[in-house]
């Protein structure tokens, strides 16, 4: 078919009117893409996208945040433009300078900055600055929670009476607590009633599960500081002593509670196999009660060698303390005073005690137009280093202090696991995958071979 010179024209035309708005469109496109951004996070537990509690916690800072970061490469600098865009999305104060430390000499002087790597960061908040070692989340929540502090948070664990040991690099210890709550701006140390007296700016007392008895003088000292309005955590274990606290007996009866006798236990084994838990005596906490302690915490934690604590009275109020349990063993468990060597039976007429049973309490009362709080958890091994990277267990921890010096806005950041980062196989699957591999596949592809060979043969 010929075509006329005006049908030739009018397809020339439309040539040209196709590729000037092709030409547009990529254009459009291009200007779109400069002047806007939208991303997604299609990661597991989307760990690339700022966590809710990163944003509560961006949410209760009032002043601008300055981050200055010293690098020389471009990559890392677009890199950290984009890291820090989390931030400006829902904080819009949230600043960052891209400084040369070969050029921006004086405020690399200022700022204290030493080149050991090739880039280093300081963020500015509230007249104050923190040196970060990186950009992750986890570090740069951090470092807000230790500039946001609204003054010296001076917690003090006494000493001296077998107590955990805040230094101690043994499973018992708690130096991996010691070293989350030092990133989160608290001031940790230890004292012994027999040398001092309990310091003036301590914001925080830790009586964490002595084995020794308090003397009358020390007694006295923890007594005095109660009445005066201080906090304290009281974290004890079960024991068999004739005390059955080491003389803190009179400690708990202030505040209106009883520590239970014997150890409680869960000898519900379909539930140990599930969370594989060794020990009927390690007590696993699903459900929480409502308290802002616990309100964030969303998975379970772990109790190893925990003991019961209940009322000392049905009265409301002791001494005008309000008390609110934080969480529960499970219906089916109970407190065993028998030896858990043997075999582990409820008994009732040997002082077992049926669940569920109350393992944490946290206390409250007015003093001096200022809230005075009290925590008393009946086990101790929770946050040890052995145990405190189980479930919520560090999680549960850190709100826990932060409730008692009164800093409720400034909760914990979780680091969140990355689940799709690691393949777990079973042996039936391995075997299985082994199987196709080595014998499934290569006998498939030898008779396919076989199979084009003969029919090519054949023709």
């Amino acid at each position: 078919m010929k075509l006329s010179r005006q049908s030739r024209l009018q397809l020339t035309i439309q040539k040209f009117i196709f590729l000037l708005l092709f030409i547009s469109f990529l254009g459009m496109l291009a200007w779109i893409s400069n002047n806007y951004s939208y991303q997604f996070d299609l990661t597991a537990n989307k760990r690339h996208s700022l966590s809710t509690n990163s944003i509560d916690l961006l949410n209760t800072l009032n002043g601008p945040v300055t981050v200055n970061a010293y690098t020389t490469d471009d990559i890392t600098r677009k890199a950290i433009t984009e890291i820090i865009s989390r931030y400006q999305k829902i904080k819009t104060d949230f600043n960052v300078n891209l400084l040369n430390p070969d050029i921006n000499i004086e405020q690399a002087r200022t700022d204290g900055i030493v080149m050991n790597k090739p880039f280093a960061f300081v963020m500015h908040y509230n007249e104050r600055m923190e040196h970060i070692d990186s950009l992750s989340e986890h570090t740069i929540s951090n470092a807000l929670l230790r500039l946001n502090r609204r003054d010296n948070q001076q917690v003090v664990f006494l000493s001296g009476h077998g107590e955990r040991d805040i230094d101690g690099k043994d499973t018992r210890a708690y130096s991996d607590l010691k070293q989350q709550l030092t990133e989160m701006g608290f001031n940790l140390q230890t004292i012994n009633l027999l040398e001092e007296k309990i310091p003036e700016q301590t914001k925080l007392l830790v009586i964490a599960a002595p084995d020794k008895m308090y003397l009358k003088g020390e007694l006295d000292r923890i007594s005095t500081y109660l009445n005066q309005g201080g906090n304290l955590l009281w974290l004890s274990d079960p024991d068999k002593t004739t005390d059955n606290a080491f003389g803190l007996k009179k400690l708990a009866s202030s505040l209106g509670l009883q520590l239970q006798e014997g150890v409680i236990v869960d000898n519900n084994t379909d539930l140990r196999q599930t969370l594989n838990i060794q020990h009927a005596a390690i007590i696993p906490v699903t459900e929480y009660f409502p308290h802002i302690i616990t309100n964030t915490i969303r998975y379970n934690t772990l109790f190893p060698l925990s003991r019961g604590i209940s009322p000392l009275t049905n009265e409301t109020t002791i001494n005008n303390w309000k008390a609110e349990a934080l969480f529960n063993s499970f219906g089916q468990s109970w407190a065993e005073t028998s030896d858990l060597g043997k075999e582990i039976i409820f008994d009732s007429s040997s002082g077992d005690i049926a669940g569920p049973i109350t393992i944490a309490v946290a206390l409250h009362r007015q003093h001096d137009n200022s809230s005075q709080r009290v925590v008393v958890i009946g086990d101790s091994d929770f946050l040890s280093n052995t145990y405190i990277g189980a479930g919520a267990n560090l999680n549960l921890g850190l709100n826990i202090f932060n409730w008692l010096i009164g800093d409720d806005d400034l909760i914990s950041v979780e680091v969140r696991p990355s689940p799709d980062t690691r393949l777990e196989l079973n042996d039936t699957q391995l075997a299985f995958i082994g199987f196709g591999f080595f014998l499934i596949m290569p006998l498939f592809l030898l008779l396919m071979g076989f199979g084009i060979w003969y029919k090519r043969k054949n023709k």
